[in-house]
């Protein structure tokens, strides 16, 4: 596992660079397993719950610690916010001179998703849903279509949702499906219910496997694609 790309994925997803020059990454409680795993793998950093939320944040504030951060996603971030963030807050500080000069800080600007990185994202960002709707079909008959009986239609949605547009783009690009805005939100996602789509997807979480605690939704969401695939969802067990 490429750990850059991952650690990166999850910053990119939930997390930031604090103008105290901290790194600072939102879990849901239920990730507090993967908040540890992080900090095991960086040897620094803390993990503390969020008190009246359900949630844990993990904080890495030594020099030390931030140093390896950026050395790690240095040229793999891929939202441009974080990226200016840690510029601004990290590498153009007076603490960080010699880093600065040390390390070349890329945007990663990639069409591709071949790596940890969208592992990391999806595990802060994205949802798995599996929706099942009534249709009524139709029979044809000698003075035109007729309503016949109720069909069962299965849906495997697969969603993003973001402040900004461009990295859903990239998203879009690699897998298919569409990038749509909500008005009232002002804000933007990614979504797909196509069956191509969805074998794309497990491609690649079968390849970069999920972390977070939206693996287990992702089995179960693979799951029902598969029973899809093989025409079981037609029978009552499927």
């Amino acid at each position: 596992m490429d750990f850059g790309h991952f650690l990166a994925g999850l910053i990119d997803g939930d997390g930031h660079f604090s103008v105290q020059q901290q790194l600072v990454i939102c879990f849901h409680s239920s990730d507090a397993p993967l908040a540890y795993y992080v900090k095991s793998q960086l040897g620094f950093g803390n993990v503390r719950r969020v008190s009246g939320k359900n949630a844990c944040i993990f904080v890495v504030t030594c020099q030390r610690g931030v140093e390896k951060v950026i050395r790690l996603v240095a040229g793999k971030l891929r939202t441009e916010h974080r990226y200016e963030q840690a510029k601004r807050n990290i590498l153009s500080h007076t603490r960080f001179a010699l880093l600065r000069g040390d390390v070349v800080f890329d945007l990663n600007t990639s069409r591709t998703l071949d790596d940890y990185w969208f592992s990391g994202f999806a595990g802060a960002a994205a949802s798995f849903q599996i929706k099942t709707l009534l249709r009524m079909a139709l029979t044809s008959r000698a003075k035109g279509a007729h309503p016949s009986r109720l069909r069962r239609e299965i849906r495997l949605n697969f969603q993003v949702d973001q402040k900004t547009s461009p990295i859903l783009a990239v998203i879009q690009e690699y897998f298919g499906g569409y990038v749509g805005y909500r008005r009232s939100q002002n804000t933007y996602y990614y979504g797909s219910t196509s069956f191509g789509v969805a074998r794309r997807i497990v491609a690649y979480f079968d390849r970069f496997r999920l972390l977070s605690s939206k693996h287990t939704d992702y089995l179960k969401w693979r799951k029902a694609y598969l029973l899809v695939q093989r025409g079981e969802h037609l029978s009552c067990s499927g």
